[in-house]
């Protein structure tokens, strides 16, 4: 992707710096709705299948169809082997130890801190780029990433409240912080691999496929079977995990990324907490609290104060 764009100025604008477009606006609601929708589908999948397992299944299916889609684009799969430990990396950072980690400490947790926990990513991608990709921390953007956490915060802070911190909800809390930042490491090699002019269809679909490989050999060094339960629910729940939920929606987030820079592609992880409560409330009667509003106003603020005008 176009690692900068001219400014009406005629001077050249960078990723992190100038005004979002209309396209960017289409790829930022594609990847909130996506993502959003995703933790039903999660929801759906646990308590039969071994995560590992399931996990090997999303990601064998992704890189499937991501490789069709490349091949019907004509985009080119041929690399160098310096390219393919980029793949690799992607695979392991962004395609299998971010999920896996999610999935063995959010069961200590409950899912309002999960979110919570996976909001950090704005901040986390901002510090992140400032290290590894020289990209100045943009107050707009930090303001923005506040009021967003600070919203998820109290938009579920009953949840938080009556957590009962053991030694098991610490370790828990521990490795989803560190899927935080995995993802976040993921977010920065595949930036830099497109700086260096890799397609992220080409990309997704090596890394995908890395992953599922390393999800195999784990599910394989713990001892487990590779089962698979052909009931409607996982099914379902698995192909919309894989096809929506990881072709569609990183395919969206990683060229977002590329366009608009890590700091503001990353605030869509502010906006997913708020679509899962939308969704929560149709179809589980969650009720709105004062508080749960005013995170809410909080949040708002935040996505205007990030993605609005500069």
């Amino acid at each position: 992707m176009r690692a900068a764009e001219a400014s009406p100025a005629g001077r050249t604008a960078l990723p992190f710096t100038r005004p979002m477009h209309g396209f960017d606006y289409a790829l930022y609601a594609v990847v909130v709705f996506a993502w959003s929708t995703s933790w039903i589908a999660l929801k759906l999948q646990l308590g039969t299948i071994a995560p590992e397992v399931s996990l090997t299944w999303r990601f064998a299916i992704a890189a499937i169809v991501t490789f069709a889609v490349a091949i019907v684009r004509r985009e080119k799969l041929s690399f160098a082997p310096s390219l393919h430990l980029r793949f690799a990396g992607l695979g392991v950072f962004l395609f299998s130890m971010n999920f896996v980690q999610f999935y063995h400490g959010g069961g200590a947790l409950p899912s309002g801190l999960l979110a919570v926990i996976f909001s950090l990513a704005s901040v986390f991608n901002m510090l992140l780029a400032a290290i590894f990709l020289r990209q100045p921390v943009e107050r707009r953007t930090l303001i923005g990433a506040v009021f967003g956490f600070t919203g998820v915060a109290l938009m579920f802070r009953p949840q938080i409240a009556g957590t009962d911190f053991d030694a098991h909800a610490a370790i828990g809390l521990a490795l989803c912080v560190g899927g935080t930042l995995t993802f976040c490491i993921g977010n920065m090699l595949s930036a830099s691999t497109q700086r260096r002019g890799v397609s992220v269809v080409g990309a997704n679909a090596f890394g995908m496929a890395y992953g599922a490989l390393l999800l195999a050999g784990m599910a394989i060094v713990n001892g487990e079977t590779f089962a698979f339960d052909w009931s409607v629910t996982y099914v379902a729940s698995l192909l919309w995990l894989a096809i929506v939920s990881s072709v569609i929606a990183f395919l969206a987030y990683l060229t977002l990324l590329g366009r608009i820079g890590s700091g503001r592609a990353g605030f869509s992880t502010v906006m997913f907490p708020v679509f899962a409560l939308a969704i929560s409330t149709i179809f589980e009667g969650y009720h709105w609290t004062i508080l749960a509003i005013t995170g809410l106003v909080l949040v708002m603020a935040g996505n205007w104060i990030v993605l609005g005008k500069r």
